[in-house]
């Protein structure tokens, strides 16, 4: 992949908060708090990190990513069509009836590796890749995002103390922290003490990161370079805004799972930095 300098990387990112607050607002339904807070993140890793080919989506060599809290699928859309993965223009056909877009991903869309959407799962799925990729002796990495709510499933928890077990230390996790989820704060809901610490203690190395920052992020990934093959998986505790870049979405827990009317999708692109 290409290395694009940081203040690159922030433009491709303002630019896929764009795609995102379009695609909802047309749609009329979808998650942009949680898409918005892992912008970042998903940019750094398909614009800069991750080993794939557009043209080849099932390259066998490939990096594989798991968007393993699937309703912000939106922004994992957008950094596909706009790589190339399939036209951009079909990032208007968001949750349309027989659309590869749908409001969880799924194998019809290149590029996706595995559904998600049931919450917890997702990680699973990447410990098995990453056992699989080991077997076969390659050195392709398995990417997975989480979000902050979903690591109260039980099932988080197994896949991470699977991950120890085998050294799946070309795993990468990283949990979307944002502290809110569709019922409230994750305090509120479930407390979730410290994540890192938890990680920890089941034997991850554990990065704890602003994850809407771009040059922290690239850091982190040189800085696991550098550890790759210590036989730890890698957990990056990002600290996030849920709605990130749109001062109104920002840290507000209704913007969870609903879509913004004409006149929010257009005061949320000038939030953007969009004139029009």
């Amino acid at each position: 992949m290409k290395k694009r300098s940081v203040e690159e990387l922030k433009e491709i990112a303002k630019n896929l908060r764009k795609k995102v607050v379009t695609m909802l607002y047309e749609a009329g339904s979808g998650h942009p708090g949680g898409s918005l807070s892992a912008a970042d993140f998903v940019t750094a890793c398909y614009f800069s990190e991750l080993n794939v080919d557009p043209k080849n989506p099932k390259w066998a060599d490939r990096d594989r990513f798991v968007l393993s809290k699937g309703h912000a699928c939106p922004i994992l859309y957008a950094a596909l069509g706009t790589l190339g993965f399939f036209p951009e223009e079909t990032l208007h056909t968001l949750r349309k009836e027989g659309s590869i877009l749908q409001g969880h991903p799924n194998m019809s869309c290149p590029g996706i590796e595995i559904p998600t959407g049931s919450l917890g799962q997702g990680l699973a799925c990447a410990v098995g890749m990453a056992i699989g990729l080991k077997f076969d002796k390659k050195t392709s990495r398995v990417f997975a995002v989480l979000g902050d709510g979903e690591c109260q499933e039980g099932e988080v928890w197994e896949a991470t103390a699977t991950a120890n077990k085998y050294k799946l230390d070309n795993l990468i996790a990283f949990v979307d922290n944002n502290n809110l989820q569709i019922d409230g704060t994750t305090d509120e809901v479930m407390p979730l003490g410290n994540l890192g610490d938890k990680f920890k203690a089941f034997g991850w190395e554990v990065y704890d990161i602003d994850g809407n920052d771009m040059e922290q992020i690239l850091q982190t990934f040189d800085a696991i370079k550098e550890t790759a093959h210590n036989g730890k998986p890698k957990c990056i505790i990002g600290h996030t805004i849920k709605g990130k870049g749109v001062s109104f979405m920002e840290n507000v827990c209704d913007w969870h799972g609903v879509a913004p009317k004409e006149d929010q999708w257009k005061q949320a692109l000038k939030a953007l930095g969009e004139d029009d």
